[in-house]
């Protein structure tokens, strides 16, 4: 059987939000979190179906309000029913494949990066989706492997990028070398090729360096990833480094990839004083087909920050023919996740 892991730019059918409510983290900011998640709504809908669990049958009503005072129209986006512990759709939301050339759906488990967070409801939100027909006929495997999407990264081609430091950490499949983690992904994935990020780190990431935090495929060639050129940041040596694991790769041609290099954010802070994950990397590739023509578009988290507007002219250049949006993301880090940590794309039925 041929499997195909797909590129984030392939036609998708939909993204996935899981909406915050009040007995989330975000309680305390909830106001302030759920306009981004009107706003990230808005841009998505622009483009493609927007598919929402929903906690319970009150956050359901209240999400429907709030994208119906958006002028947001109500045939672009399904809400559903799925109990929450948090919202981070990109780690608790269903991975695709596609299996001799159809998609099937693989439901990984989800332990909170590790056991740091309860889980037990996130878990099922996949299961709980595919049941109420969110994701069409395709079929639905659950697998015993704690797998988060934003720890892997696809060129569509049989590649995958991804670092150490999560994939290998103790806390997710503790019972796995290397050798072991490799042929399952090559098993269930598809891949032919695995590039390991040894370092690169952002301070108050609590996922143990998910690759959708530091560097990510633009295309088969080309790789965008966060750069610091500050000698005196916590983050210059272990990203000086990042840099030259990446200029050291190779694509499965032999050549090297065209890099483009996202500057780090001020930094910003916590009420405690704890650095923030800010970073650029975490963006979102739409892409959707309708009839003959192609609409893609690119949602990149800013931080009122002055280096959002080189971040933004730098991803234009990364993705030609694409639309470049901005996404207003700086209550996100609070809760150490931004724009692509919330979301999760669906392909579409077929490639």
């Amino acid at each position: 059987m041929h499997l195909q892991l797909p590129a984030e730019w392939s036609p998708q059918a939909a993204v996935m939000l899981t909406w915050p409510h009040a007995d989330t983290d975000w309680a305390e900011q909830l106001t302030e979190v759920e306009q981004v998640y009107v706003n990230l709504a808005r841009a998505i809908c622009a483009y493609e179906l927007l598919l929402v669990a929903c906690h319970d049958e009150q956050v359901r009503q209240r999400v429907a309000t709030q994208l119906a005072q958006a002028d947001i129209p109500a045939s672009q986006y399904q809400l559903y029913l799925a109990p929450c512990n948090d919202t981070w759709a990109r780690d608790h939301g269903p991975l695709c494949i596609y299996a001799n050339g159809q998609r099937q759906l693989l439901d990984f488990q989800f332990n909170a990066w590790g056991n740091k967070y309860s889980a037990n409801l996130d878990n099922f939100i996949t299961r709980q989706l595919h049941q109420a027909g969110a994701f069409a006929s395709s079929p639905l495997h659950t697998l015993a492997f704690v797998l988060e999407g934003g720890s892997i990264e696809s060129d569509g081609q049989g590649t995958l990028l991804t670092t150490r430091n999560c994939l290998l950490s103790p806390e997710r499949n503790s019972a796995l070398n290397q050798a072991q983690i490799e042929h399952f992904l090559r098993q269930h994935l598809g891949v032919e090729r695995i590039l390991w990020l040894q370092a690169g780190n952002l301070s108050g990431d609590d996922t143990d360096s998910h690759i959708d935090t530091l560097a990510r495929f633009c295309d088969t060639h080309s790789i965008a990833y966060v750069a610091c050129d500050d000698e005196k940041d916590e983050h210059f040596a272990p990203l000086q480094a990042m840099e030259a694991e990446l200029k050291s790769f190779r694509q499965a041609n032999g050549e090297p990839y065209r890099l483009f290099a996202l500057p780090l954010p001020a930094p910003k802070f916590n009420a405690e004083g704890q650095r923030l994950p800010a970073t650029y990397a975490n963006f979102l590739i739409l892409n959707t087909v309708q009839g003959a023509t192609q609409r893609r578009a690119v949602l990149m988290p800013t931080y009122r920050d002055a280096a959002d507007a080189l971040a933004l002219q730098t991803l234009a250049t990364a993705f030609p023919g694409h639309a470049i949006i901005g996404v207003d993301c700086l209550p996100l880090i609070h809760q150490f996740g931004s724009l692509h940590c919330v979301t999760m794309q669906i392909p579409r039925e077929q490639p």
